[in-house]
């Protein structure tokens, strides 16, 4: 049975293990900014099976105006049982009231249909987005 949970502190070798199952190594190539990520967001839930951490998402937000749901991760030996979808519903309650809520993700079409599904539009007119990788 999965158990979902919003997150104090997430162990590192947790984080660094399930977003490797992913294969998001440019998050763990230095796990104390990961977690340090993690600690700074607003919002963090989880999700867990027998203990194991095997999803999470995470919202950054002003609490008013704006907040950026990022990282919506699942194992991917968990995905498509609905998990994603509940750690978007939670880690989104929070925000309700905020108009703006927004996600960057890349071009992969299971993603796009996902996030779709939820109620996300891609947009290219009349918004613009910039994004900057240092």
């Amino acid at each position: 049975m999965t158990e979902f949970a919003a997150a104090g502190t997430v162990d590192r070798g947790e984080l660094v293990a399930l977003y490797e199952s992913v294969g998001w190594s440019a998050y763990t190539k230095d796990p104390d900014k990961l977690v340090a990520a993690i600690a700074g967001s607003s919002t963090v839930v989880t999700a867990r099976e027998g203990g194991e951490l095997i999803g999470i998402a995470r919202v950054v937000s002003d609490g008013a105006s704006l907040c950026y749901l990022q990282d919506i991760i699942v194992r991917p030996d968990h995905q498509r049982f609905g998990i994603g979808r509940e750690l978007v519903t939670m880690a989104l309650a929070p925000y309700e009231h905020v108009r703006q809520k927004v996600l960057l993700t890349d071009d992969d079409p299971a993603q796009k249909a996902f996030y779709e599904s939820l109620g996300y539009q891609q947009v290219a007119e009349p918004l613009r987005a910039f994004v900057r990788f240092d």
